[in-house]
């Protein structure tokens, strides 16, 4: 005995060949969120220094304060001009929340009196680690 089944049609399933994305773009900004948060940002000073060189030079962390010094004396933080005296407000404010290294980016003409004054003031602000950056040879 031959059962022939027929088939029949349901007209609520008929014509929807849509694929539901929404899991997808939840992946996707998802994996967005997590790349956002786990990379790391590194701060420039926002001047071009022409850096001495030197023979012991070492690499440092990348999450660090950097300093910027000019030929002319100008001393930078995050792109914008705060002069000797503000040195010690901004890496005061930075080292109570990390205890991140003070790193001076001083050009090879910056007179050495300038470097040493905003060495001094980051000491002072409470900086345990402070170093000059240089370029290897």
């Amino acid at each position: 005995m031959a059962r022939h089944f027929h088939r029949f049609r349901d007209p609520a399933r008929e014509g929807t060949g849509e694929i539901n994305i929404s899991p997808l773009i939840d992946i996707v900004f998802i994996l967005l969120i997590f790349f956002i948060v786990t990379t790391v940002f590194v701060e420039e000073t926002g001047v071009d220094v022409d850096k001495p060189r030197a023979a012991s030079q070492t690499d440092l962390e990348k999450n660090s304060i950097l300093i910027g010094i000019t030929p002319e004396g100008g001393v930078y933080y995050g792109g914008r001009e705060i002069g000797v005296g503000g040195v010690r407000a901004v890496v005061g404010r930075l080292v109570k929340q990390d205890d991140m290294p003070v790193i001076i980016q001083a050009d090879r003409r910056t007179p050495t009196e300038t470097t040493i004054n905003v060495l001094d003031e980051a000491k002072l602000a409470g900086a345990a680690k402070v170093f000059v950056s240089t370029v290897g040879e």
